[in-house]
């Protein structure tokens, strides 16, 4: 079964060092200005260290309606690929 996105989602890669499953995926919402990422839940361990952080600004805790996800270092490029799409798309609305 394939996934249905709508035409305002424009995929930019994948982790180049994936197979066909479990590939973290970097993807741009053009109408909603956002950037979509899929990839790697983190232990226990991590998401507790994540929630625990004080920072100016930032509730303690992770709400029900974010998540925290690992991507890898070696995603940089397409993540950038994506920043500079989300910014095009920016100047076209």
């Amino acid at each position: 079964m394939h996934a249905h996105h709508s035409c305002a989602e424009q995929f930019i890669g994948i982790d180049p060092e994936t197979g066909d499953h479990e590939s973290s995926t970097v993807w741009v919402d053009r109408e909603k200005r956002e950037l979509v990422f899929q990839g790697w839940k983190p232990g226990p361990e991590l998401e507790a260290e994540c929630a625990a952080l004080e920072l100016p600004g930032h509730a303690i805790g992770i709400p029900d309606t974010e998540a925290v996800i690992r991507i890898p270092a070696r995603m940089v490029d397409t993540i950038r690929k994506a920043c500079d799409a989300v910014e095009r798309a920016d100047h076209v609305h």
